[in-house]
């Protein structure tokens, strides 16, 4: 029987996974949580075998909660789910520690599939998975600029390409205006980029833009 941990800022999300889990007669028990504080809470007072946890989770980069859980909990079994295509989290993702990395429209039987794969301390890697995590061992001596940028700065970049001004990144990832500007300078030099709009095109270019939820 499986025990797992929901981890998500949207409570509809939340909800709906929930919903679809409870349907099935191996999972015996379904935590949520709305950010990382609250899952590592969770976590520490109870066992579970699967986590499903949000890339995107507001104040803190659901990258940075993932590398919190393995340090405390090593062995615990995540499943990182998003609305980015796999072009863009899912090297990534694996690379920091995830044991598998799905699309939110992705069918319930994939999801069930993944969460028994993990449950049993496999690895679970989708076809798209497989054929980016095989280029980006082929490749890796000419991998794109973006792939050479740190967890936060990717994470500013994407903010600053969906229309987030420096001041709103710096409220939503409660950090200074000072810090957030650096991030982009540092961001803008590694791309190559010398404006916004010219980021901007970047990201769509490198499909860097969340799909529709």
């Amino acid at each position: 029987m499986t025990r797992i941990l929901i981890v998500d800022d949207h409570m509809i999300i939340r909800r709906g996974l929930i919903q679809i889990l409870a349907e099935h007669p191996r999972i015996e028990h379904i935590a949520e949580a709305a950010d990382g504080p609250s899952a590592l809470q969770a976590l520490r007072g109870a066992r579970f075998d699967v986590v499903l946890l949000d890339i995107a989770l507001g104040e803190r980069d659901g990258l940075d909660v993932l590398k919190s859980m393995h340090s405390e909990f090593p062995t615990l079994g995540v499943i990182m789910l998003s609305v980015y295509p796999e072009t863009q989290f899912g090297v990534r993702s694996i690379k920091s520690g995830a044991n598998a990395y799905l699309n939110k429209g992705s069918s319930p039987e994939v999801l069930f599939d993944a969460i028994f794969k993990v449950a049993s301390g496999g690895i679970y890697i989708t076809p798209a998975i497989a054929e980016l995590l095989a280029k980006n061992v082929r490749q890796d001596n000419t991998q794109t600029p973006h792939e050479a940028l740190s967890n936060r700065e990717f994470q500013v970049l994407q903010l600053l390409a969906n229309g987030h001004t420096v001041s709103e990144i710096a409220q939503q990832l409660s950090l200074s205006v000072n810090t957030i500007s650096t991030y982009r300078s540092r961001i803008c030099e590694k791309l190559g980029v010398r404006s916004l709009v010219e980021l901007l095109t970047y990201a769509t270019r490198h499909e860097l833009l969340p799909l529709s939820r």
